[in-house]
């Protein structure tokens, strides 16, 4: 299992980049590997404004079908278009294929997700 160091983690296995106000969100790569083969994805709307630990999209594999949450609050600027026609890419690297980008509302609440050594240690229980 593939644990990125300098990311933030929150409990419902979704990670986060943080690049100045704007937070690049994806799944992990414990969420991928527990969903199996990625099947269909569904994404958000840019303009969208979502709040912390809301459903911003579905993940569905061939075993079942997960809401994903966001981690922050926040305005969707961009969303991962290649991922609507190959939802597998996320299987290939949960890391590189991103599902949003969010101008967050509120930079305190990256202060509740978790570091890699943290996420690590819930994925490993």
């Amino acid at each position: 299992m593939k644990i990125v160091e300098g990311l933030k983690y929150s409990k419902d296995h979704e990670w986060v980049k943080v690049e100045g106000n704007l937070a690049t969100i994806g799944i992990t790569d414990f969420a991928q590997h527990s969903l199996g083969d990625i099947v269909y994805i569904e994404l958000p709307e840019i303009g969208d404004t979502i709040g912390k630990d809301e459903t911003f999209g579905v993940v569905e594999s061939v075993k079942a079908a997960s809401d994903v949450y966001l981690p922050v609050s926040g305005t969707i600027v961009k969303i991962n278009e290649a991922l609507v026609d190959e939802p597998e890419l996320v299987n290939v690297d949960a890391f590189e294929n991103w599902m949003v980008c969010v101008e967050m509302d509120n930079l305190t609440e990256l202060d509740e997700l978790m570091d890699a050594a943290a996420y690590e240690t819930i994925c490993n229980e």
